[in-house]
């Protein structure tokens, strides 16, 4: 057998990156910054980014994604489609739209991000809003969770419910699980 051959059939190593990583980056993933000290220096607001289509498994975007301007974000979203496997994980924590931290930032962009900011980056949604004229050609499949004020951390599970629909600054942050769907899957939302 040639030594081609051989390395052929190697399996690719997927890439677990931690995208804007700063001074804190992930344990078991690589660190991507353009002005910390991380394992690759790369200008993510630049596309298309050095990675290969589908050759990453898993992306950390921790208090980054607050940072791209509001039109920006549609291509950034296509580039972590681009580069993610199918079925390829993404957490993305940003601060909540009704705190405080989501504003205070001179460098975080308009608009701030919600659970529904992500509804736009799921093709079925799109088309069933007759809106893929201009949203890009990205699919995921989203969950979410909070960090909830510690106030409101302290109530039970029907006034957290209530505090988070109707008050400001009872969440903290948002953290978006988005999972890459298959080109297969024809944009049935999920």
């Amino acid at each position: 057998m040639s030594t081609k051959a051989v390395e052929a059939e190697q399996p690719k190593e997927l890439l677990k990156l931690d995208l804007g990583c700063g001074e804190n980056k992930r344990e078991g993933f690589i660190g991507i910054d353009l002005y910390a000290k991380a394992d690759q220096t790369v200008d993510l607001f630049k596309f298309p980014w050095p990675w290969t289509d589908e050759s990453v498994e898993e992306v950390y975007c921790s208090h980054f994604f607050e940072h791209i301007p509001g039109p920006a974000r549609i291509p950034w979203m296509d580039e972590l489609w681009r580069i993610l496997v199918p079925e390829g994980k993404a957490t993305i924590i940003v601060p909540y739209w009704s705190s405080p931290r989501a504003i205070q930032d001179p460098m975080h962009a308009w608009p701030p991000v919600a659970e529904s900011s992500f509804l736009y980056f799921n093709k079925g949604w799109r088309e069933a809003n007759k809106l893929n004229h201009y949203l890009g050609r990205c699919d995921f499949d989203f969950s979410y969770g909070y960090l909830l004020d510690p106030e409101t951390a302290m109530k039970n599970q029907e006034l957290v419910t209530f505090y988070v629909k109707h008050y400001t600054q009872s969440v903290n942050d948002l953290q978006v699980n988005l999972v890459k769907r298959n080109e297969s899957d024809n944009g049935n939302v999920r």
